[in-house]
């Protein structure tokens, strides 16, 4: 139980107090914060990985460009 409830627990009439609402959103809004920053974390890594193999990727493009054969044209003077 939360606090707010356990001091609100020997009530039997059951109303609902202004501090019964704020007791549920404050716990509400802790789960959200802790949902919010690990999906924060997740996605930084997720980001990091993608930028990594966006560079690794445009490198070996860049690499394999470079070792294709092309077409010689040797000119000569006469």
């Amino acid at each position: 139980m939360s606090p707010a409830r356990e001091a609100h627990a020997d009530r039997t009439d059951g109303t609902i107090t202004r501090d019964d609402i704020e007791a549920k959103f404050r716990e509400i809004q802790g789960d959200i914060d802790e949902t919010a920053e690990s999906a924060k974390s997740m996605a930084l890594a997720i980001g990091a990985a993608a930028a990594a193999v966006i560079v690794i990727g445009v490198f070996l493009l860049g690499r394999r460009r470079g070792r294709r054969k092309s077409t010689v044209v040797e000119i000569r003077r006469i």
